[in-house]
C-alpha cells in the first residue's frame, strides 16, 4: 500500500511522492469534497490540475458521482491511473461520495493489490483515519444530505490507524479550529498526526514516515 497524506496539497515534499510514483503518469483527480459548494466546483479542480501537470503528471477529473451506485464501473475506470488525488473540502460530503460510489470498497482493494498510489490532503486525506470524530468543528456534517442525498457517515477508511489533524498554524485556519481539534486529542488520548501545511504522512508498504517541513531532523519514522 503506498499512501501519501498530506495537510495541503504536496506539503514539502512533491519529490517524495514522485518517487513513491515512479515515472509521472495519469492521475485521477477525485474533487467531491466541494460538492456542497457547486459554485467553486470548478475552479477547485483547476486549482489543483495546474500544480499536478506543472510536476508532470497527467490529471484527468473523476467524478464519483457519476459512480454512484456502480462500484464496478468505477473500479475499472480507476485501474487506468497511476495515482489517485483526493482534493481537500467537506470531509463528510466526501465520505458520503465514496460510499455512493462504492469507492470505500474498491479503493481500499485497489491499494492492497498495489496497483496505484492513494495520495490525498486535507479532507482527502483525513477520511483515511478510523473514523470523523472532531472534524465537526471544522467541517458541516448538515451540509451532506443536501449535497448527496444521504445522512453523514462517522467512520473513516481505516487504512491508517489514527486521525490526522491538518492545517495546524496555517492561514487557512484564522481561527486556530485545528488547533483545537489536537489538544481535545491530546486529552482524549486519541492517536492522532499533527499537519502544518508542509508536512506529510507517507506510506510505503510496512513503513510509514511523517515527514516534516520546518523539522531539522526532516522526519519521524514511525514503523
Amino acid at each position: 500500500m503506498r499512501l501519501f497524506l498530506a495537510s495541503y496539497r504536496f506539503g514539502a515534499f512533491a519529490d517524495r511522492l514522485a518517487g513513491l510514483v515512479g515515472t509521472p503518469g495519469r492521475v485521477a483527480v477525485i474533487p467531491n469534497a466541494f460538492d456542497a459548494w457547486p459554485d467553486a466546483w470548478s475552479s477547485a479542480v483547476t486549482s489543483d490540475v495546474h500544480p499536478l501537470r506543472q510536476q508532470g503528471y497527467s490529471p484527468e477529473v473523476v467524478d464519483l458521482r457519476d459512480y454512484a451506485g456502480q462500484p464496478g464501473l468505477l473500479e475499472r475506470r480507476l485501474r487506468e491511473f497511476d495515482m489517485v488525488w483526493v482534493r481537500g473540502g467537506n470531509t463528510f460530503v466526501l465520505r458520503a461520495q465514496f460510499a455512493r460510489s462504492g469507492a470505500d470498497s474498491v479503493l481500499p482493494e485497489l491499494l492492497r493489490e498495489d496497483t496505484l498510489v492513494y495520495a490525498g490532503y486535507s479532507a482527502g486525506a483525513c477520511l483515511l483515519g478510523p473514523d470523523l470524530h472532531g472534524l465537526e468543528t471544522v467541517d458541516d456534517p448538515a451540509e451532506v444530505l443536501p449535497a448527496t442525498g444521504v445522512e453523514p457517515r462517522w467512520d473513516g477508511l481505516g487504512l491508517v490507524d489514527r486521525r490526522l489533524v491538518v492545517h495546524l498554524d496555517s492561514p487557512t485556519d484564522p481561527d486556530g479550529e485545528a488547533a483545537k481539534m489536537l489538544a481535545s486529542c491530546r486529552a482524549e488520548g486519541v492517536a492522532h498526526w499533527a499537519l502544518t501545511d508542509d508536512d506529510v504522512v507517507l506510506v510505503d508498504g510496512d513503513r510509514t514516515e511523517v515527514l516534516r517541513g520546518r523539522s531539522p531532523a526532516g522526519c519521524d519514522r514511525i514503523r
